[in-house]
């Protein structure tokens, strides 16, 4: 399929048509690949490598590379896609892939005008109790509805619901360009059609300037994340495509934006804050507490921490660095990524052994091979066995931090946190 061009149309805004989503999908080999926009250049891109580098040439000539290291997530963990947003004016950009795969180029400008957006309203209720804030329901900023469903009229991703009992904080790792909801239908397009989910994998996403976007599909009531009954009195959640292995139960937020090296606006901050508090007091989450998950659907299970630190040790075990405290919800991925250390390490060329809830981080943090130890053929086992000694010497920083009996049972912010982390630290380096 070629992208082409119809009617101009401007930024969807309230009282605006919206655009039809242009696609065009095709493989592409190892090594570096270089491609010309066109005349109706992509505004995004969706690339199927684990870690690929992007890069584009405007009159101004080319830009840097920059890493587009992908995480699992979707309906199944083999799902491994990253995201990227051209930049306006683009004549060309560059992909070097270090594995084959696809690339789906995505215009959200300047396809067929589907019709106007709803408008957006002043806040929406999360199962009975109010968020107060902007709000973009599906229809505001301009789900194409048809594409949920398959030529003979079936849902791709037919809903089924379940009792909350996590929270999952991720961001797109995408720069955010000047109409969001534009991004929202990308990402909309990309999960539903070309990375076949069914829908978006989010159940709530939240801009820059703190407007909130209704996500995944949940029933015909308009009310966003849940479905319309309650079971034993339980609010439950419509499933969703975000954590490949661990989409049942667990509610999925996404920031719009790059945050691998900072932090969310304060508008996004406090917006992502009230989401958060409204869904715990209504699905009952202690968010300082922890969370023994079970999927009723596959039966994986993973116990989650409520608050989220990073370590940085030397091959000698040394404890280094402490990272600043996270929701429990975030990954240890985004965490990485989040604070910097994925960058870093890179730039230093230092290789780092890190367990696999890194898969996916990128640059030089290496991770064991996935699988069950006697499925694997002996080089992994090998590979895995030499891999568990290296990480081992670093592990043992772990325990230094565990010592101190004031980290063990903690109820307070994750600032207070970050500072307490810190100041150990800063004990231990100064007694070491």
């Amino acid at each position: 399929m070629t992208l082409a061009a119809g009617p101009a149309i401007t930024a969807a805004q309230p009282g605006t048509v919206l655009p039809e989503t242009l696609d065009r999908t095709r493989s592409l080999a190892y090594g570096r690949h270089r491609a010309a926009t066109g005349a109706v250049a992509p505004t995004h891109l969706s690339v199927s490598s684990a870690n690929s580098r992007f890069r584009a040439r405007t009159a101004s000539g080319w830009g840097e590379w920059r890493s587009i290291a992908s995480c699992p997530s979707g309906r199944s963990e083999a799902s491994r896609t990253a995201f990227v947003r051209v930049p306006e004016g683009a004549l060309e950009y560059e992909l070097d892939m270090t594995e084959c795969g696809s690339v789906s180029e995505l215009n959200t400008t300047a396809g067929r005008a589907l019709g106007e957006p709803a408008p957006w309203s002043a806040g929406t209720w999360l199962c009975g109790r109010r968020f107060h804030g902007t709000y973009l329901s599906r229809a505001a900023w301009g789900a194409n509805e048809p594409l949920r469903f398959a030529e003979d009229g079936s849902g791709r991703y037919p809903l089924a619901y379940f009792p909350v009992q996590t929270l999952t904080v991720h961001h797109t790792a995408l720069q955010v360009g000047p109409d969001p909801a534009a991004d929202v239908r990308a990402i909309y397009h990309d999960h539903t059609i070309t990375q076949e989910f069914g829908d978006i994998g989010y159940h709530l996403l939240i801009d820059p300037a703190g407007r909130v976007y209704e996500g995944r599909h949940s029933g015909v009531d308009g009310v966003p994340v849940f479905g319309p009954d309650l079971s034993n009195g339980v609010p439950q959640m419509s499933n969703a495509a975000h954590v490949g292995g661990f989409d049942a139960g667990n509610v999925g937020v996404c920031l719009l934006g790059d945050l691998t090296s900072g932090e969310p606006t304060r508008a996004a901050g406090d917006a992502l804050v009230k989401v958060l508090a409204l869904l715990s007091l209504a699905c009952g989450l202690n968010p300082l507490g922890r969370t023994d998950y079970v999927n009723q659907v596959n039966g994986a299970t993973a116990t989650v921490d409520s608050i989220s630190g990073q370590v940085l040790a030397d091959p000698a075990g040394r404890l280094l660095w402490t990272s600043p405290e996270l929701p429990g919800s975030v990954h240890d991925p985004t965490a990485a990524r989040t604070h910097g250390i994925v960058d870093a390490l890179t730039m230093a060329d230092i290789a780092c052994w890190a367990d696999k809830a890194y898969r996916g981080a990128g640059g030089p943090i290496r991770v064991p091979h996935r699988g069950r130890w006697h499925n694997l053929p002996p080089r992994q086992q090998a590979v895995n066995r030499s891999h568990a000694r290296i990480r081992a010497l670093g592990e043992r920083a772990v325990p230094i931090l565990e010592a101190w009996r004031l980290l063990r049972r903690l109820r307070c912010s994750t600032t207070r946190i970050t500072d307490l982390t810190r100041a150990v630290l800063t004990l231990h380096l100064n007694t070491g």
